[in-house]
């Protein structure tokens, strides 16, 4: 979904288009059957700033070869750059996915119905014997390709690993941001919506893992994503049942009130949507004025606004910051509540970072800029405590905890 997981600031929910052919070369709510009770596990690498996004490793092929995918919860499509040949491609840490026409998915395939949903009936794929894609997100990123379907090798908790065949775009002509030849820390995107064509759901599909999925978001520039429900704390989690989102079908625990400092804003309760494809938080332009004012009117005469090239506002203390903590009793904390014990605590550390040069800047934007008609909690606030997105249950799970460790001790979270 949104913010800088390539140079740009957001790049948001995947929007389908026109096709172009392959190159001729707190709730308890009822529990679906289980389908296994293993988990796959994943380390993550990355943070907010400077990076701007989290990515996890993927062992694709068959020899596997290893693929850094941005980890996004607001899309479905999984994708890899390839050479198809490549028409656009960006520099990527590995060598281009090679696919063969053997792993080409048919147009007729349920995944490749599926992904074209909502098109008009003249968008067809322009053969019956691949399906044709091409996506778009709010950054202005795209990408063009095609479906291929190849093994995918997924440690799982029980110390076996799995190699099941799943699905993936497989893109020969992306557009990143205003250059299509900018650098790329990541190979590609890992979709994990709620949409069938979605990894998760896959995995779901090959009765491998649970439709279940959690991540942990380090400040230390680590973490770990898991796919399945036993490794799901079985205590202090706040849960919200999951909501129909109005503007999509993405992960919303609904509509939530905004406090400051624990004392109501006067606003109307405002739809919320998870989304760690998201670099930072994005409130409608109400809610983000309201903050805004709130946060100027109760700083020290010690920080003075000033201009940054990393984000709209900032300030400087009386000397370079190292850390937001250097600042935080400066700042209050932020509550979202979605109804009764189910709030959700944004103290500063989750809405603010510190530059290269030593500001402090506002990790919650307006999304009326970013041409947003709803609002999202981005990774920024979601760092250091556990998100568990419950598509068994249809619920949104939280707590709060360390994410600096590794997954094997995830059972003992907090």
């Amino acid at each position: 979904m949104a913010a800088a997981r390539w140079p740009a600031i957001i790049g948001l929910m995947a929007i389908l288009l026109p096709f172009a052919p392959f190159p001729a070369r707190a709730a308890t709510l009822a529990r679906s059957p289980p389908s296994s009770t293993s988990s796959a596990v994943f380390q993550l690498h990355g943070d907010v700033y400077p990076t701007g996004h989290y990515y996890v490793t993927m062992n694709i092929g068959d020899p596997a070869k290893p693929y850094f995918l941005d980890v996004d919860t607001g899309s479905d499509l999984t994708w890899l750059q390839c050479d198809a040949p490549c028409q656009s491609c960006n520099k990527v840490p590995h060598p281009l996915y090679r696919p063969t026409k053997s792993k080409l998915l048919p147009c007729a395939n349920s995944l490749c119905t599926a992904l074209h949903n909502g098109q008009s009936p003249s968008k067809k794929c322009t053969s019956q014997q691949q399906c044709d894609y091409q996506i778009k997100y709010t950054d202005n990123a795209s990408s063009l390709g095609v479906l291929v379907t190849d093994s995918f090798s997924l440690p799982l908790r029980n110390s076996s690993n799995v190699h099941p065949s799943l699905s993936f775009g497989c893109g020969y002509d992306q557009q990143v941001g205003k250059n299509g030849a900018a650098q790329a820390t990541t190979d590609g995107l890992l979709g994990l919506g709620r949409g069938s064509v979605s990894l998760l759901s896959q995995l779901k599909q090959h009765g491998i893992t649970k439709n279940v999925l959690g991540h942990c978001l380090s400040t230390s520039g680590e973490g770990f994503l898991f796919f399945g429900d036993d490794m799901v704390p079985t205590s202090r989690v706040t849960w919200v049942p999951m909501a129909r989102s109005t503007s999509g079908d993405y992960y919303s625990p609904g509509s939530a009130t905004l406090y400051f400092d624990r004392r109501s804003l006067g606003m109307k309760p405002m739809e919320v949507v998870f989304d760690s494809g998201s670099t930072y938080t994005y409130f409608a332009a109400q809610p983000y004025q309201a903050i805004v004012s709130k946060i100027k009117g109760g700083l020290s005469k010690s920080l003075k606004q000033v201009s940054d090239p990393s984000l709209p506002l900032c300030w400087k203390g009386q000397k370079a910051l190292k850390s937001v903590f250097d600042v935080k009793t400066d700042f209050k904390s932020l509550q979202l509540s979605f109804g009764k014990n189910s709030v959700m605590e944004i103290p500063p550390e989750n809405y603010l970072i510190v530059t290269k040069i030593g500001n402090v800047c506002l990790g919650i934007l307006d999304g009326s800029a970013a041409r947003l008609s709803f609002n999202i909690i981005g990774d920024i606030t979601m760092q250091d405590q556990m998100v568990i997105y419950d598509n068994e249950r249809v619920q949104l799970g939280w707590i709060r905890g360390s994410c600096s460790r590794s997954p094997k001790s995830i059972m003992s979270f907090p």
